[in-house]
């Protein structure tokens, strides 16, 4: 069981990357709160993931400012296994928690304004892990282990599958119905990823709702330059571009 709840806790980031854009609830307090807690569970800050994510969206696949082209895409069936592995990702929350609670977040999509929030918010999140394993050694218990930690790590390649497809191998341009693809899926899918397989849609106008997108696909939908049908077929014509 721990596989398939490893799978409900990181798909998490995409009720946090949804929380952010404010889209699931009418309240901004509500979407703020629900993106803290989902960021405590997958290590990834929201607040900075904000400005992480406002900067992809203005300067997707522009390789000077968007800043989840600082971690390339696999080019190599070694880069491509380590990639799904996982291990690349987590590191990388962590260092970024680290070095945002010290108060050194250099990050150039993070305004001046923001560095005492995010800083902040690292330091909560890890008074908040400190706490936990304090009560973990206290009760001589393992559970979070357990219920937590192995399913996130077991269940993190299953994101990279969904991930590596919105944006991998797609052109370096600015048209977001090019640079971004949109991958035909199951109802179980779309629903866990809150219809973010229609990625496209999403990017060219992120202010449409993600229960709105399956509508908004069916318009545009010939004008989308990048479409898959399924991450199985992704992933083999990717291997194939990569061996």
């Amino acid at each position: 069981m721990m596989i398939p709840q490893g799978i409900l806790i990181v798909f998490l980031f995409t009720l946090i990357h949804e929380s952010i854009h404010r889209t699931p609830f009418r309240t901004q307090w509500l979407n703020d709160c629900i993106a803290r807690v989902c960021s405590v569970l997958l290590v990834l800050p929201s607040d900075w993931f904000r400005y992480f994510h406002l900067a992809h969206h203005r300067f997707t696949q522009d390789h000077e400012n968007d800043p989840e082209l600082i971690s390339p895409k696999p080019e190599t069936m070694r880069q491509y296994l380590v990639h799904l592995s996982g291990i690349p990702v987590w590191w990388s929350h962590i260092k970024t928690l680290v070095i945002n609670a010290s108060g050194h977040c250099s990050d150039t999509f993070v305004p001046a304004k923001g560095h005492r929030k995010v800083r902040s918010e690292a330091q909560i999140m890890i008074a908040v892990y400190a706490l936990m394993i304090a009560v973990s050694v206290h009760l001589q218990t393992a559970v979070l282990v357990y219920v937590w930690v192995l399913p996130a790590i077991l269940g993190q390649p299953f994101l990279r599958i969904y991930l590596l497809a919105e944006h991998g191998r797609c052109p370096y341009v600015a048209n977001m119905l090019e640079n971004s693809r949109t991958t035909t899926t199951t109802w179980l899918v779309r629903k866990l990823a809150w219809n973010m397989p229609y990625h496209a849609e999403h990017h060219a106008y992120p202010t449409v709702p993600f229960y709105r997108l399956p509508e908004f696909h069916a318009l545009i939908e010939t004008e989308l330059k990048q479409t898959e049908n399924g991450y199985v077929r992704f992933h083999a014509k990717y291997i194939e571009q990569i061996r």
